[in-house]
């Protein structure tokens, strides 16, 4: 394989996979490389192996625009999506391109050449490869370091502890009293799969959250599928889904009281009578002010009817030999304490830029359309939303990028960057409260007022901005070989 590319992808996950299945389709000659830093492809669906792990969005949304998804689970499992992004790559032959154990350290644009030079450890060793466009899908949390708060005295609990993110293949918890520390969307998950077999599972959490109970399976597939095929009814699933996700998180900012009101009351209904909902599942919050978890088929509220499985919303004091002590004086014995603490954020990898010399912090450029970042040439990113499937933005971002590139070469334009004097005003994610996003949000880029420079969690907005708005504005710049050397941040010499 050639080390000076066209394209270079930076994780083969389900963005890297869809980015590059775009590219190949509307460019057969594109000389393209994917550079993933484990030794598989499946970013997040295959890194987790925890008991239960599964899509917290539905698969007509997580899913690609190109290729429907064939299941009949609205939420599937991490093995039953691993298999979707792989069968995706085989098809169309994107895993030949895949270079695995490749971790990208940094990446350096020269101006004069037109290209970014990459050095990547591989196995203890450096390679070098250039590309004219780096397209980052490398995802935006510490896949080697998930968030470990401090735990006092864990050293003498004798039972195990285990984090999400490294779950032991060997771990059996049949009969074992289990401890989740966490309410969120793994916190959620793992105890309905855990407690058939466990003697116990008490989710442990400081504050309650948003539950959601919704149908495992979407009622209308069964009657579409045979009526219309499989490409129409995925469609029209799809955009259904879409159009409900929008609608209930545009209610829920709109009318957050009502709202919380309602999601309390469906709790309410699908617990015992004199289940203390206002304490477990009443949070101080609004809803979507964090992301809202998602219980298909009511699973977690009918393991905590069933006795299988319980919920204590309280704080951890210290841990004890035999399991921990909580703030109230209260103990919880354990055999396994699964730390459900949440992610640890990293902006594109850890990447370090340097442009023309130059380095640049990623905390220190605005994003542009969502898709691009200010001051640096050739380059785009994939991030998703935090209020609707992930996916559906890593669609845009790929379709967008074919249309820059097409661009490109039809005016013979070698070089591209988004140009901004200021950097912008406020966080990437504002008004979201999650935990492991306020730790880490500062080292990512900044959003700002005005378009194109505002990141809108806003599905609606995207789709027109990257697949129907011209490519090219004003703060938009393109260039040529011919030209001179590209000066940052000005760019007053570039050819438009």
């Amino acid at each position: 394989m050639r080390d000076d590319l066209d394209v270079l992808i930076v994780g083969a996950g389900l963005s890297g996979i869809g980015a590059a299945h775009q590219l190949r389709s509307a460019f057969p000659d594109l000389d393209y490389a994917i550079l993933e830093s484990r030794d598989a492809l499946g970013g997040t669906w295959d890194l987790f192996r925890y008991p239960g792990v599964r899509s917290d969005s539905d698969m007509f949304t997580m899913a690609y625009r190109f290729r429907p998804w064939p299941g009949a689970q609205s939420f599937a499992g991490g093995p039953a999506i691993r298999d979707y992004v792989r069968t995706t790559a085989e098809g169309a032959g994107i895993d030949r391109r895949i270079r695995y154990r490749h971790r990208v350290l940094s990446a350096s644009w020269s101006s004069d050449e037109a290209r970014w030079t990459v050095l990547a450890d591989h196995d203890g060793e450096q390679v070098r490869l250039t590309a004219k466009f780096l397209h980052l899908c490398a995802g935006y949390y510490h896949y080697e370091q998930p968030h470990a708060p401090e735990l006092p005295g864990v050293e003498r609990f004798t039972g195990t502890v285990v984090h999400p993110q490294h779950w032991p293949e060997d771990l059996d918890h049949a009969g074992k009293r289990v401890v989740v520390i966490g309410s969120g969307a793994t916190a959620i998950t793992l105890v309905p799969a855990m407690a058939d077999d466990a003697a116990h599972v008490t989710m442990l959490q400081r504050s309650p959250g948003y539950v959601v109970s919704v149908p495992g399976r979407d009622p209308l597939l069964p009657h579409l599928r045979g009526r219309l095929g499989e490409r129409a009814t995925y469609a029209l699933v799809r955009w259904k889904n879409i159009l409900y996700s929008a609608g209930s998180y545009r209610l829920s900012r709109a009318f957050p009281k009502r709202m919380s009101k309602a999601i309390r009351k469906a709790a309410a209904k699908r617990l015992p009578a004199d289940y203390d909902v206002d304490t477990h599942f009443n949070p101080r919050y609004d809803p979507w002010d964090q992301r809202m978890c998602l219980a298909p088929d009511g699973d977690l509220f009918d393991a905590l009817s069933s006795g299988r499985a319980s919920v204590v919303t309280d704080h951890v004091e210290e841990f004890t030999e035999t399991g921990i002590r909580l703030r109230s004086g209260a103990e919880l014995d354990a055999d396994i304490v699964i730390t459900a603490t949440g992610l640890r954020l990293r902006a594109f990898g850890g990447i370090s830029f340097t442009v023309d010399g130059r380095e640049v912090a990623p905390s220190e450029t605005t994003v542009y359309k969502g898709a691009m970042l200010s001051g640096i040439p050739n380059l785009a990113f994939t991030f998703g939303y935090t209020n609707h499937s992930w996916t559906l933005k890593a669609d845009l971002v790929g379709e967008f990028v074919v249309r820059l590139l097409r661009r490109m070469r039809r005016n013979g334009h070698d070089r591209c960057v988004p140009v901004k004097a200021s950097r912008g005003a406020h966080p990437m994610i504002e008004n979201f409260t999650s935990h492991y996003v306020q730790r880490g949000i500062d080292a990512f880029p900044r959003s700002d007022v005005k378009a194109p420079w505002r990141v809108k969690m806003d599905y609606f907005h995207d789709l027109l901005v990257l697949r129907h708005l011209p490519v090219a504005d004003r703060d938009l710049r393109f260039g040529r070989s011919q030209s001179h050397a590209m000066p940052s941040p000005s760019l007053s010499n570039v050819d438009e």
